[in-house]
Order: C-alpha cells, then structure tokens, then sequence
C-alpha cells in the first residue's frame, strides 16, 4: 500500500461518476486542520473550522465536482447534511464526520448524488492498495493521475492522499489534503506539526496564482502504534506532506515540466521562501520553461520583486542538477553558456538554485510550467 491504507487503524473507498465522485475515510482519533486563507471561504471549510476546535475526527467525506462554495445559508447547510448522510451509513456522530468539497464555484450540492454514492462507498470500506487508490481517484477534478504519499520507520507510519491541479497558489495549501498516522500524538502537539509541514510544503507550491476557497489539510492521528519521538514524527509528516506536494505542482493544468527553485543565503527561511514562491509563480520564468528558454534574467528580475533585501550584484543562479547543472551568474558576474543552459532546461524537471548571499535562510518552492493547454483547460472549466 502507497498511502493512508498502510496506517493502522485506516480504511477508504471512493466512487467515480464522470465529474462527480465520492470518497470516504474511516480512522478514529486525535486531528487537527489547516484551511484557506480566502475570505471566500467554501461552506464546508466554514464548517470545519468549527467542528475541528473538538480535537477529533472518526471520518472524513469527500465529494468532487461541486465546491459548495459561495452558497450561501443553503450551502452551510448542506454541508451540515452532508456531514449527517456520512454519519447515518457509518453509524456515528455527525459532529465527529469531517466534509470537503472540491469542483466548481457558485453550485449547490446535488444531496441526492451524495447520499445515494455515500451508501455504495461505506459498504465497500477497506484496507487495501484498491481501496485507497479509488479515494483517491474520486476527489480528483483536473488531475490527470491520484497522489499518494507514505513514510514507514521502525514504529509508526504516515500516509496521505491528495489533490491539486488548478487554483494552485497556496496561503494554506490549495489543495484537499488527508493525511493518517498511527502514531499516538495529543490534538494540539498534531496541530503544531500539521502547520509547519504545511508551511514548508504545501505553502510552497504555485500553479497560476489563484487561492482556491476550499483548500484543506486535515491529519488524524490513530494512535494504534502507540507514543512516537516527535521529531521523528515531525520529519515523517513534513516529507509525506513534501511529496504530495511535488505531485501537485507536476501535474498542474497543462504542465509539461515540473519547476523546482531552491534560494540560499537569504535573510531567514521565510524570506528564502518568499522569494522562490515569487519566481515559482512568475508568468515569465513559467513560460520561458515551457519553452526551454534560457532566458535566466527572468529568474533574478522575479526574485528582486519579492520584497525581501538582498545586494542584486552578489546573487549566483544555475540551472539544472548535479553533473548537468550549469552556472549562470557567479557573485554577479554573468558566466552563462546558454547552449548548455537550454539543455538543462530540457526534460520533465527543471531545478534552479539562487544565493542571495544575504544570509543563512533556505527553501525550496515548487511550481510547473505555463502551457496553451492551461488557458484551454480554464477557458471552458464549466462548459
């Protein structure tokens, strides 16, 4: 099993009817949740970042295809519904069934899909590489493949499942994340790990510049291998978190080519984040990716705008990876080969490293190119 399915205590199943699908999660235990930073905030985020101040969770549904955002009275209260639909084929409290939604803005939940897929779902929940896989395929929209997620030590497991394609611009992490451990951890300890791994990961991808208004991250922890080192936890959930991460922004609407910027000697991490977020989602560095173009300038001109202080004529840039890696600028001095520079840009991945030679701050966002597909794929979204 590649994901939540090999935690203890954890059992799923999702179905898939054209845009419409459904998946649910059974696991009991401590949870915590991260959330949207849009003021347009879907009902069932509204929901959740109520119901989560209890600290526990015994499921989690999920629906694709209507994002029950911007819905009004009507849509908070269908996601209260929606939470008792799940509750009713479980045979459990609503108040301790989490819900999220994903798919089109401004569209009421069809509640009589939901119910109807909801019994088909919980009869069929299980333990098993299948029974993860077709969660994770019924929360898709936009994807183009499921992503899984799972790191096992000595003692315990994490495992998570995710989705993302589109309105990727994280302040929280645009995306629906659900993320399992059989680690025994108290809720506000989980809290605390949840939003740094989150910070580090999730806050670090860009698509398109769009924050979606449904965005979550929940994590239930099982308990069922008993207490953990926290840091060992730490370091387990922060790069189950970095690889659905990743996934996200290699498969971004109309992506050829998954972008990497990693920005050294920057005041402090967040700053060294600020400013690889900033040329992750340049419109400029993205379409010269898609291009193979090596047209660096792009890359230092994105960094100079992110609002963080650093001397321009003491940066280093290169692109590409270990032996391919090719120096463009060294301390500023401009020493491209841009022969070599455009082979570096070929191929699936493209990595940049930048120095701003300000500091000891580190960290890596993650992003994908800027295709014709993109706009086709966003110019007839609902049609």
């Amino acid at each position: 099993m590649k994901s939540i399915c090999a935690v203890d205590g954890v059992t799923a199943w999702g179905v898939k009817e054209g845009k419409y699908g459904l998946a649910l999660i059974r696991a009991s235990g401590n949870a915590a949740g991260v959330f949207t930073s849009n003021k347009v905030r879907a009902a069932p985020v509204e929901l959740m970042m109520e119901r989560m101040r209890r600290g526990t969770l015994d499921a989690i549904m999920v629906n694709s295809g209507c994002a029950n955002a911007y819905t009004g009275e009507r849509g908070y209260r269908d996601a209260v519904e929606m939470c008792e639909i799940g509750a009713n084929a479980l045979q459990l409290d609503p108040e301790a069934v989490g819900v999220a939604s994903t798919g089109v803005i401004g569209r009421y939940l069809d509640l009589d899909r939901i119910r109807m897929q909801t019994g088909e779902v919980a009869k069929n929940l299980r333990r098993t590489g299948e029974a993860e896989d077709a969660a994770a395929r019924a929360i898709m929209t936009t994807d183009l493949f499921p992503k899984h997620a799972v790191v096992k030590t000595e003692s315990f497991t994490v495992g998570g499942i995710t989705k993302g394609s589109g309105m990727i611009a994280p302040n929280m992490g645009t995306m629906l994340a659900f993320i399992y451990t059989d680690a025994e951890i108290e809720t506000p300890g989980l809290h605390g790990l949840l939003r740094q791994a989150t910070r580090r990961t999730f806050n670090r991808v860009v698509v398109d510049g769009d924050t979606s208004t449904n965005d979550v991250a929940f994590c239930t922890a099982t308990g069922e291998a008993g207490p953990v080192d926290e840091h060992d936890l730490e370091v387990a959930l922060e790069e189950v978190c970095r690889r659905l991460a990743v996934q996200i922004a290699r498969d971004g609407e109309g992506a050829t080519k998954l972008l990497e910027v990693t920005v050294r000697g920057a005041p402090d991490e967040e700053a060294a984040a600020e400013v690889a977020r900033t040329v992750i989602a340049s419109p400029l560095v993205k379409t010269a990716i898609y291009g193979e173009d090596p047209n660096w300038g792009r890359v230092v001109a994105a960094a100079g705008r992110a609002g963080v202080e650093f001397d321009p004529y003491a940066v280093s840039l290169s692109v590409g990876r270990g032996a391919e890696q090719t120096a463009l600028v060294t301390r500023g001095a401009i020493v491209a080969d841009l022969v070599q520079a455009k082979a570096a840009m070929h191929g699936d991945t493209v990595v940049f490293e930048l120095d701003l030679a300000a500091g000891e701050g580190e960290a890596t966002a993650w992003g994908c190119d800027l295709t014709e597909k993109y706009v086709e794929i966003n110019g007839k979204y609902t049609t």
